[in-house]
């Protein structure tokens, strides 16, 4: 299997930056693990037109982080680092936009 370059876009980094600390902690070491396995087990596609590449969630209990990979390039693109709920991915959209 080859590795993934894993982005995590600036909007997405200012959510990590204030997680509380332990879970903090996990989104990070998850976002890394996402260069040896894109698609871990606890991870869902997502539906989203317009899309080249494949949109994914990763649960770690009520947040999620919301990703994108291109296998073209071997790239996973983190979007959004959200709690669930209020979030309902209203903003896939947007978010697909911003990574461009």
């Amino acid at each position: 299997m080859s590795r993934y370059t894993v982005y995590v876009i600036p909007q997405a980094w200012l959510e990590m930056k204030n997680l509380p600390g332990h879970m903090r902690q996990r989104v990070k070491q998850a976002i890394e693990e996402l260069s040896d396995n894109p698609r871990p087990s606890n991870s869902k596609e997502l539906e989203a037109a317009d899309l080249e590449g494949e949109l994914r969630r990763l649960r770690l209990d009520r947040w999620r982080v919301v990703y994108a990979i291109t296998e073209i390039d071997n790239v996973v693109d983190v979007l959004a680092v959200r709690k669930r709920p209020p979030y309902d991915y209203g903003d896939l959209k947007e978010l697909l936009e911003q990574a461009q």
